[in-house]
């Protein structure tokens, strides 16, 4: 920012005024004002989403999957900014983006993890070339599943370049709330990473506890941003290509899978490698909260075998207890000396159901019953006729 300022206070028309200087109220004033989306702003992306997805469901053959992200997202910060950190906004709009091109290269790189079978289920994957495309001199190009999908990627000196079937487009996220998010990296080796002697970190390269920390602000969207990704395939092309991935929509299967894998292991924008741009498809949320369904079933269940465990090795007879048994809930309970236990239903109607079918009838029909009743903190956990 400083060569910035310096720049435009040399100028010889209308030069920056010789007061301006950086500081951090205006740094701090600066990244409000950025980040504030206005009524309009919210209003123009989800038109433009809104558009997209219009377009996308009369285009046939295309690919539609909706995600929202778990973590927060950036990209585009190489992109030159005065501030240094830069962002990908969508000209002339000036709202966030996720460019296609940045979508197809995770892609890929899900694609080819899942390929080499190291990952578990590879989604259909592979990374056999079983498919051949004949060129000119009666040549044959052999491909993979990755090389007819996203395209071959020639050596260099070579020739042999196929076009993939899929165009990806870019992505527009709904962001939540009003605006978006300033983060904060601190490089604490930054003369290190540099390679550059200053005296303030003791004119040393070498990385120590000496160095000068440098916070670095960026923009970032929030959790909970929503992204619908479009996927167009050229079936004529796939077809001449592959034509078994072009039958059943196995194209869309195998996107899918990817599109997880990236997800739950990859990230899309910058800084994935420190949690940012995860995500996750509305199928892979249904699936999570499932399985924490069923854990906390599990869970509900283990203790509740551990409790009538307990329960039976700790029970009291209470022989010549008198039973009674509640129709209205289906609770089942006994009393003497002033003590009274209960089972409520379903326990209390399978206690019943154990007794002998002459029992039942006189407990049922509220007869003067005795049985030996074993009692556990108050609970009824078994009865004796």
């Amino acid at each position: 920012m400083d060569a910035t300022i310096r720049d435009m206070q040399s100028l010889q028309r209308n030069p920056l005024a010789g007061l301006w200087e950086k500081n951090d109220f205006a740094a701090k004033q600066a990244w409000q004002k950025i980040t504030t989306l206005n009524k309009d702003d919210k209003a123009r992306m989800a038109a433009i989403a809104q558009r997209q997805a219009v377009l996308a469901g009369t285009t046939s053959h295309t690919f539609t999957l909706d995600a929202i992200a778990t973590a927060p997202f950036t990209t585009g910060l190489g992109n030159e900014h005065p501030l240094e950190n830069g962002f990908a906004f969508l000209n002339p709009y000036g709202l966030p983006y996720l460019p296609g091109s940045g979508i197809k290269g995770v892609l890929r790189q899900a694609a080819r993890e899942l390929a080499s079978g190291e990952w578990g289920d590879t989604g259909g994957w592979l990374d056999e070339k079983i498919h051949q495309l004949p060129i000119a001199d009666s040549r044959l190009i052999d491909l993979s599943i990755l090389d007819v999908l996203f395209g071959l990627e020639s050596g260099d000196g070579d020739k042999a370049h196929v076009r993939g079937a899929l165009s990806f487009w870019d992505a527009l996220p709904q962001i939540p709330g009003d605006s978006l998010v300033v983060d904060i990296m601190t490089p604490h080796q930054g003369h290190y990473y540099q390679q550059k002697k200053d005296r303030k970190s003791g004119d040393s390269i070498t990385p120590h506890d000496s160095g000068q920390p440098n916070p670095i602000s960026f923009l970032t969207l929030p959790p909970g941003t929503q992204f619908a990704f479009h996927v167009q395939c050229d079936l004529p092309h796939l077809q001449r290509l592959a034509p078994d991935l072009a039958e059943n929509n196995r194209w869309q299967t195998l996107l899918t899978a990817a599109f997880e894998h990236a997800f739950e292991w990859l990230g899309f924008g910058a800084k994935t490698a420190v949690g940012y741009g995860a995500m996750e498809s509305a199928a892979q949320k249904q699936r999570k909260q499932q399985e924490h369904a069923e854990r906390q079933q599990a869970e509900k269940a283990r203790l509740a075998a551990e409790a009538a465990q307990r329960q039976q090795e700790t029970a009291q007879a209470w022989p010549g207890a008198r039973i009674k048994y509640n129709r209205a809930n289906g609770s089942l309970s006994v009393e003497k000396s002033g003590q009274t236990a209960i089972a409520l239903a379903p326990k209390g109607e399978e206690l019943l159901a154990a007794l002998p079918a002459a029992v039942q009838q006189k407990v049922k029909t509220n007869q003067f019953i005795k049985v030996t009743a074993y009692v556990a903190e108050g609970v009824l956990v078994k009865v004796e006729a």
